[in-house]
């Protein structure tokens, strides 16, 4: 077993970051410190947690530019965009700290003469993160600062391929005055992460990753009746219904589908287009598409980095591969892009005509920079569409009818329906997933419930 946690960067292929893995011993240690810290935070009154937090964003804020870079070199995203998930993390870390209060406060039953009731929220005690490397600010904060506010303490597992993104958060909440104990980065094997959720010290698990991933953590935790919250993977659908704002729609959607190199869990992998509008559809998506410059993420002019690693980028290519195969064909010739080449995470993007769902690349994850645009009659058939997949997190409509996006998202089976939009996570919206994408919840204040338990107080006051 490998003693060392070693980050290949997929920007030239060098080793960015070494790290000794937490030992066994170690963990042992910081669960006892998560838990006598937890003890005194969860008397420390929830103005005081807030002013602790919203320094710990300011500190981290002020690190904008060195925290974008690194983030380049760790998972390969352009230069231009990674300030971005910086500037996302403080949206959702304010808004939560914001209406922490009213959240937390205790909820007092209707009067009834000689008693006194209430219901109290209260911490569940420890609480462990595990964060992916696609977005490992925006997946970690989600969690990290309302279990904070809420009274828990959070030990955090980043992604081998982001660790440095650990440290920073760390650092900011040192700078901030957390109380030692209460966030600590530990760096794990698969193994270890496994035990770790099997401690009896862990009160709840919230894991950011594949559908995979999310299996192991549900056997992991079978049998300790703590709650855990699954955000898996997508297959998200995107329908184009024949009232639509075109040049709207082909904007977003392109970005949609190929922001992060396509490796966005709301990311659109699939495009269903109404035979009124299919061509000038297609048409202006494509051109928009090629207009994607390939590169360095560090580079100024590069708007599409590498894919995380070679092994992601070949799926990609495999489920391209597929669909041909099948009869579909591509619309962008990938030597348009010089940086495009085979056995590197370098990877052109494509889009895919004449698809259907016997197509890996319509059923199954691609997490990557590729689509597939398939032509539909109406909307019972994009519903039906849509629908057609074990994953659930997003779905979007475009068109100019609001009551037609409400009465098609009534019937879409997906955590968050979009119309006019996509690839976007509003902090007041519960971000929750349905069937093979996961489930529980975080953001909005139904994401506090999901980290606190209710107890109630039932006092009679008179005898």
């Amino acid at each position: 077993m490998p003693h060392e946690l070693i980050t290949i960067s997929p920007v030239d292929g060098s080793t960015y970051v070494q790290r000794p893995y937490t030992t066994e011993r170690d963990i042992s240690a910081a669960l006892q410190r998560a838990i006598s810290a937890q003890h005194a935070w969860r008397q420390v009154p929830v103005a005081e947690r807030q002013q602790i937090c919203l320094r710990a964003v300011d500190a981290f804020s002020a690190q904008q530019s060195a925290i974008a870079e690194e983030l380049s070199w760790q998972m390969g995203r352009p230069l231009r965009y990674t300030p971005g998930e910086v500037r996302g993390f403080a949206e959702r870390a304010r808004y939560m700290i914001d209406i922490a209060p009213r959240k937390l406060a205790a909820i007092d039953a209707p009067l009834q003469n000689g008693f006194t009731r209430f219901i109290q929220r209260e911490p569940l005690g420890v609480v462990l993160a595990i964060a992916p490397w696609n977005y490992p600010y925006l997946t970690a904060v989600n969690s990290i600062i309302p279990a904070l506010m809420a009274g828990n303490a959070v030990i955090l597992k980043p992604s081998s391929q982001t660790p440095l993104t650990a440290e920073r958060i760390a650092a900011a909440f040192a700078q901030a005055g957390l109380p030692a104990g209460l966030f600590q980065p530990l760096f794990l094997d698969h193994q270890a992460t496994g035990r770790l959720v099997q401690a009896p010290e862990i009160n709840y698990v919230s894991f950011t990753g594949s559908e995979s991933g999310g299996r192991t953590v549900e056997t992991a935790a079978a049998g300790r009746f703590i709650d855990i919250g699954l955000e898996l993977g997508g297959k998200d659908a995107a329908y184009v219904r024949p009232d639509v704002n075109l040049a709207h729609a082909v904007e977003n959607l392109v970005d949609g589908v190929y922001f992060n190199s396509g490796q966005s869990c709301c990311g659109i992998e699939r495009i269903y287009v109404h035979t009124a509008v299919y061509t000038p559809f297609v048409e202006q998506f494509i051109a928009l598409a090629r207009q994607y410059h390939l590169g360095n993420p560090l580079d100024e002019q590069t708007t599409l980095g590498p894919m995380v690693r070679t092994a992601a980028a070949q799926l990609v290519r495999e489920h391209i591969a597929d669909a041909i195969a099948r009869g579909a064909s591509t619309a962008i010739d990938p030597r348009e892009f010089a940086a495009n080449q085979e056995g590197t995470p370098y990877l052109a993007p494509q889009v895919l005509l004449n698809v259907d769902h016997s197509m890996r690349v319509m059923t199954e994850e691609s997490f990557g920079p590729v689509v597939g645009i398939m032509q539909v009659t109406d909307d019972a058939q994009a519903v039906t569409l849509m629908n057609d997949s074990r994953y659930g997190l997003t779905g979007s409509v475009w068109t100019t009818d609001e009551q037609a996006a409400l009465n098609i998202g009534q019937q879409v089976a997906v955590g968050t329906w979009f119309m006019n939009r996509c690839d976007y996570l509003d902090p007041a919206l519960a971000w929750t997933g349905m069937k093979h994408s996961g489930k529980g919840c975080t953001l909005s204040e139904i994401g506090y419930e999901k980290l606190t338990r209710p107890k109630s107080f039932h006092l009679r006051t008179t005898l």
